[in-house]
């Protein structure tokens, strides 16, 4: 049996208008076409040992929250699998199905702080180096530059960042 920690985070580029200079007192217009490209990475780690398991996907919704699930069961298909997740829509849509290898336990609503994972996210977004003008050039550049930086990421570290100690209690209990 063992613990793990769920959630999602989204990821993008959010592309900056360009000045535009008017006569004094005479406020510029400009429409704006929404330009925010994003990306959601979806991760279940496992506070105890620091494993790890990512997956990029476009949005958060209920089919791709199933399809992260299901990889997730067939990548830990020898063990049962408890996953600590918060209670957004996707998770508990009424039609996700569960793995059998898998159980969901919710968190409660509105309490991130219960969550680890949210530490990872906080660490993973401080190392994006967003005055790179090559990681702000397109989506695909920051989807390398963020799978290089989880490459990175240790076992050791991840357990140190997400390894809170009622959880990890509780992991050894098991």
């Amino acid at each position: 049996m063992r613990l793990f920690c769920q959630d999602e985070s989204r990821l993008g580029l959010q592309l900056p208008t360009r000045r535009r200079l008017t006569r004094a007192g005479v406020k510029p217009s400009q429409r704006v076409a929404p330009l925010y490209e994003y990306y959601w990475l979806y991760a279940a780690v496992a506070p105890t040992t620091g494993e790890a398991f990512w997956w990029e996907m476009p949005p958060l919704d209920a089919e791709c929250f199933t399809v992260f699930l299901t990889r997730f069961a067939q990548q830990y298909a020898d063990s049962l699998n408890l996953v600590l997740l918060d209670s957004a829509p996707a998770h508990v849509a009424q039609r996700v199905p569960v793995p059998d290898n898998v159980v969901l336990i919710p968190l409660p609503a509105y309490s991130p702080e219960l969550n680890p994972v949210e530490r990872l996210w906080e660490d993973l977004k401080q190392r994006i180096d967003v005055l790179d003008s090559q990681v702000r050039a397109s989506l695909t550049a920051l989807q390398a530059h963020v799978a290089d930086i989880i490459r990175r990421y240790t076992a050791e570290a991840i357990a140190s960042l997400t390894g809170y100690p009622y959880l990890v209690e509780v992991a050894r209990a098991l």
